[in-house]
């Protein structure tokens, strides 16, 4: 059950990771700065849903 809640942010951790990679590639900044944007995106909505999960317990 708590993987599942979990995914979400964990896919935009990957999606965010993998558009800063090819934007690297092909020196695109826009894109490596989108990916930046949503690999910390993904991670902040992971880390509200721990903050959410210590403060029930």
């Amino acid at each position: 059950m708590f993987a599942k809640r979990k995914t979400p942010s964990k896919a935009e951790q990957v999606m965010g990771a993998v558009k800063e990679t090819v934007g690297r590639a092909v020196g695109n900044e826009r894109l490596t700065a989108e990916g930046r944007a949503e690999r910390a995106k993904g991670g902040l909505r992971e880390a509200g849903k721990k903050a959410r999960g210590a403060h029930k317990r």
